[in-house]
């Protein structure tokens, strides 16, 4: 928990208590502050007042909101588009100071070094990965923000310590006050559209992240994608000297990239190969070869030697819910990657197994399935779920086999009967939904649990079944 004694006897609003908003509740009541906290649902604001916060709903023009220090706005709380909170729209109104809890963090930390990455898909998987270099090199690190503990709930850094974030589109909004000694965008392409009025919105929150850069930081930029490959170009002007590109498919004259494979090392201009990927077992596929590539660049600016960053690659044991190898059974693999919550990410996932036995549905994002069509012929069938299921099975019809399966469950229990009934070599059983969860499930992570625990049901039931170690394939 981070120290926030600096705050104490000031009042400090909190809108939206999730797992970041009541960390923030808890680390300000702990250093003396006022909590003044509200959230739109019952559960949460009772317990923010279990942790001691005062509860005021800050959109009521009955609630006095004059001596309140700054409003820290919950990730998920809507700042300006579709429309703005009426909390946040009331105390924007009265010039009350919109922060995030990376800038408390930020604040109360300030000796600390900072270390952002972001990227509509894989940055959870670079966060991990480069939290994991540094650790096993033997520097002090903290591993959190949008993945794993928030912010506030890390543990403190000194002069010689990093904290990597991960950061989402939602808390680039927001968040200010951190130098960042080492930033990167993955790649860019179209999400969360539904919180931005366009796409050029998304993008701009996104590039947030450079506009914070400390002197003389460095800015890490996958160009693989047209967005993200115009922005590093951007980067060079505005960082002349200071923007390191990232490739999988593009030899460059400096940078990092990896060709057939192989890690390629040119930030000191000469050529490098420095590991072939294969080594790196959970690390499958092309996306996460970006992801090792970039968060070599973020280990090697952040002062790791070579040897130091190969050997935590080979060594990362992956993350759940992103192409986790639950078990094999009957000579099936079960791979829970729930993460992938957008075609972009489950086309990653696809791109790495044959034949597959295809879970997909949810929460639907805008522009159907988009690059999936390009890998659909390793998808012996489609079983779906979800609100996203009739559409779907539209857009499928006539490319895959499809079964209407409307719950998990039942999916699990026809692709299961199904890979064994055509008994391919090779076959997988993929839970890579393309959608959101929230339809049918909490979050991503609950989704996936819940697909781990059925297939842990047909091990049971039919024996023979070998549970992963942990890690993806």
């Amino acid at each position: 928990m981070i120290d926030l004694t600096h705050l104490r006897g000031r009042t400090v609003a909190v809108l939206g208590l999730g797992k970041s908003g009541l960390a923030t509740v808890e680390a300000l009541v702990g250093g003396g502050a006022t909590a003044l906290a509200w959230d739109d649902k019952e559960g949460p604001r009772q317990k923010a007042a279990d942790l001691g916060a005062d509860i005021a709903d800050l959109a009521d023009p009955a609630t006095a909101i004059t001596g309140i220090d700054r409003l820290v706005l919950s990730p998920g709380v809507p700042r300006s588009h579709p429309v703005p909170h009426p909390v946040v729209a009331r105390l924007a109104e009265a010039g009350t100071p919109i922060e995030i809890d990376i800038d408390l963090l930020a604040e109360a930390r300030p000796e600390a070094r900072y270390l952002g990455i972001t990227g509509t898909n894989g940055k959870s998987t670079t966060t991990a990965l480069v939290g994991h270099i540094l650790a096993e090199a033997g520097v002090p690190v903290a591993v959190g923000g949008n993945l794993g503990p928030p912010a506030l709930g890390l543990e403190p850094m000194g002069a010689d310590g990093w904290y990597v974030l991960e950061l989402s589109s939602y808390q680039l909004e927001t968040v200010a006050r951190p130098r960042w000694s080492v930033a990167v965008l993955l790649n860019i392409s179209p999400d969360h559209l539904d919180r931005y009025p366009g796409m050029m919105a998304y993008v701009t929150a996104k590039t947030r992240i450079f506009e914070a850069l400390a002197n003389g930081g460095t800015s890490i930029v996958g160009i693989d994608d047209d967005w993200a490959s115009a922005v590093y170009y951007y980067e060079t002007v505005q960082h002349p000297g200071h923007a390191v590109p990232v490739s999988v498919d593009t030899a460059l004259k400096q940078g990092v990239w990896v060709v057939e494979g192989v890690l390629v090392d040119a930030l000191d201009g000469a050529w490098t190969e420095v590991l072939d990927l294969a080594e790196a077992t959970a690390l499958p596929g092309v996306h996460n070869w970006q992801n090792a590539a970039a968060a070599y660049a973020a280990a090697r600016s952040a002062g790791v030697a070579t040897e130091a960053i190969v050997a935590a690659i080979k060594s990362f044991p992956g993350l759940p819910h992103r192409q986790e190898r639950v078990a094999e059974i009957g000579g099936i693999a079960f791979v829970n990657d729930s993460k992938a919550t957008n075609p972009d990410a489950a086309v990653r996932a696809l791109a790495c197994y044959r034949p597959i036995y295809w879970i997909a549905g949810g929460k639907p994002k805008p522009g159907g399935l988009g690059p999936i069509h390009q890998e659909l012929d390793r998808v012996a069938a489609a079983f779906l779920i979800g609100e996203a299921e009739a559409a779907m099975a539209e857009e499928l019809a006539g490319k895959v086999p499809v079964v209407r399966c409307g719950t998990l469950d039942r999916a699990v229990a026809a692709a299961a009967g199904q890979a064994r009934a055509d008994a391919q070599p090779g076959a997988t059983v993929l839970l890579s939904p393309a959608c959101a969860s929230f339809d049918q499930f909490a979050n991503f992570e609950a989704r996936g649990a819940a697909f781990a625990e059925l297939v842990r049901g047909l091990a049971d039931q039919g024996g023979g079944g070998t549970a992963a170690a942990g890690g993806a394939p």
